[in-house]
C-alpha cells in the first residue's frame, strides 16, 4: 500500500508539472512590442533603406541604401568626408551604424541619435508605429523643431 501512494503521488506531482510547462508560454513566443521595430525598412519615396537592429538594450540603424551615400552610379557608396572628425572622413558609408540610443518607452523609441553624413550633423531622433508605417523623426532641441520621414517593411 505504501509503494502505491508513493506512485500515485509521483504520477500528480508529473502531471502538474508537465501541464505547468505546456500553459506557460515560452519566452520568444511572442516579441515584446518593441522590438517591432528591429527588420529592414524602406523610405516610401525608395531613397532610402535601413535595417534596424537591437544591440544590448537600444536600438540601432544601418543604412543599407541612400541616395545621398552612393555615388552617382548608384553602386558605390561615398567617404564620410564631412564627418567632424577627421580620422572618419576617409571612411565609406556603407554599412554605417548613423542612429544609435533608441531604448522603448510609452509606445514609442525616443532618447536616440541620428548622423547625418551628407552635414556630418547628428540631431535627436525617435521612432513610433502606426499602422504598419514607421515614422522616423530627427530633430534639433525638441520634436516639434524636426522632419519625419516615413518607412514601410521591405520585401525581401
Amino acid at each position: 500500500m505504501q509503494a502505491s501512494r508513493y506512485t500515485r503521488r509521483a504520477a500528480l506531482a508529473l502531471a502538474l508539472a508537465t501541464s505547468t510547462l505546456f500553459l506557460t508560454p515560452a519566452a520568444d513566443a511572442e516579441p515584446s512590442p518593441a522590438d517591432a521595430l528591429v527588420g529592414i525598412w524602406e523610405a516610401d519615396d525608395g531613397t532610402v533603406k535601413l535595417d534596424m537592429f537591437k544591440a544590448g538594450s537600444e536600438f540601432q540603424a544601418r543604412m543599407l541604401y541612400g541616395n545621398e551615400i552612393v555615388e552617382a552610379d548608384n553602386v558605390t557608396f561615398k567617404k564620410d568626408t564631412k564627418n567632424p572628425d577627421a580620422a572618419l572622413r576617409s571612411r565609406s558609408l556603407k554599412n554605417i551604424v548613423f542612429i544609435t540610443g533608441l531604448r522603448w518607452s510609452d509606445g514609442e523609441w525616443s532618447g536616440g541619435t541620428i548622423y547625418d553624413a551628407s552635414s556630418g550633423r547628428t540631431y535627436n531622433c525617435k521612432a513610433e508605429i502606426n499602422n504598419g508605417k514607421m515614422g522616423l523623426r530627427g530633430y534639433m532641441g525638441i520634436p516639434a523643431m524636426g522632419q519625419t520621414r516615413t518607412f514601410h517593411r521591405a520585401r525581401s
